[in-house]
This record gives C-alpha cells, structure tokens and sequence, in this order.
C-alpha cells in the first residue's frame, strides 16, 4: 500500500494547481460574470430586506416550514417571484477569508482524491491508471453537487453546467499531479 507520506508532494502540489486554475477562471478571465442578474430595483429590494433584519442564512421564499404545500403556499408560487436567497454577515467582504477557505477545501478533494487512489492502486501504477481513479475522485467533489442545485435550488442548468466544467478542469489538473508525482514500485532486494 502507498504511504501518506508519499502522497503529500501530489495533495499539495494538486491544490496549488487548482487554486491557480480557480483564480485565472474566476478573477482574471471573469468567465462566471455573466451568469448573475442586477435586480431593476435593487435598491428598492435592499430597503425591504434590510427591514426585516435577516441574520445571516439560507431564506426561501414563498417559505412552506413543514413542506406542506397549502392553497396559499401554491398561489404565491403561481404567482410568483419564487426566490432562495443566501444572507452573508453584513460588511466588507474579506476576500482572504473566502480565499483561505478554498485552498482548504482544495486541499481535502486532494486528500480524498489521494485516499480513494491510495484504496486501490499500488506503488508504481501507471499513469493513466492513476489519472482516472484520482481524476474521477476529485470531478465528483467537484461538479457533482451542481445538478442538485439546479433540480432542487433552481440554479440555472447553465450555470451548473460552466461549474461542472471547471471542475473537470480542476480535476485534471489534480488527477495530473497525482499521475506524475505517483510513488514508483520498489524494487525487490535480489537474494
């Protein structure tokens, strides 16, 4: 069985790499800027909502607590706006923290990616063996939770379709560096 300890260059080297991939995507190409709307009257929605004072959290609208869908909860929905709202704390957003938070969670799908890939591939397997184990791994922590949010959430299928793709970028790039940095079989001593 591969040692962990042989698998801390690709777990690192993986979330380097996606972080630096996320970053051009997402800061320097601006590729995901479209995909959000401006409210017309966002000022006007601004007003409302800081009203009601909502602590931070996930809000959704018409609300139906216990899931039963009473005749008024069906008539808000006919018509409409049906709407999931996500409240962060109030303030300046601190981009370092989302940033720390990423190259965290880049760091765990490289260390499940690894997990998975150390379950079932030797020292010494080869490339392309390790690119599929460790690449399907990390697309699924990746893309995968996307197609519920637009089944569920409402998310646009666009929108989750581009985020699925990235993923697949991102796990290419991880499947790549795990692929490459895979430890070598050891040679048995000759007696």
């Amino acid at each position: 069985m591969v040692a962990w300890s042989d698998l801390l260059v690709p777990i690192l080297l993986a979330a380097v790499l996606v972080f630096i991939a996320s970053s051009l995507i997402h800061a320097v190409l601006k590729l995901h800027n479209g995909q959000y709307h401006k409210f017309s009257n966002e000022e006007e929605l601004r007003a409302v909502l800081s009203k009601g004072a909502p602590t931070p959290g996930m809000y959704m609208m018409p609300h139906c607590h216990d899931g039963k869908m009473t005749e008024e909860i069906m008539k808000k929905c006919e018509q409409g706006p049906n709407a999931l709202v996500f409240v962060r704390p109030n303030g300046k957003i601190q981009m370092g923290s989302f940033l720390g938070k990423w190259f965290a969670y880049t760091i765990v799908v490289s260390f499940v990616a690894a997990y998975m890939g150390r379950a079932v591939l030797p020292a010494g397997a080869n490339y392309l063996e390790v690119f599929r184990v460790v690449g399907t791994s990390a697309w699924l922590a990746y893309a995968w939770q996307g197609p519920a949010d637009s089944i569920w959430a409402g998310k646009p299928w666009g929108a989750t379709l581009r985020a699925m793709f990235d993923g697949l970028i991102y796990a290419a790039l991880t499947a790549g560096a795990f692929g490459w940095w895979w430890p070598k079989a050891i040679a048995a001593a000759s007696l």
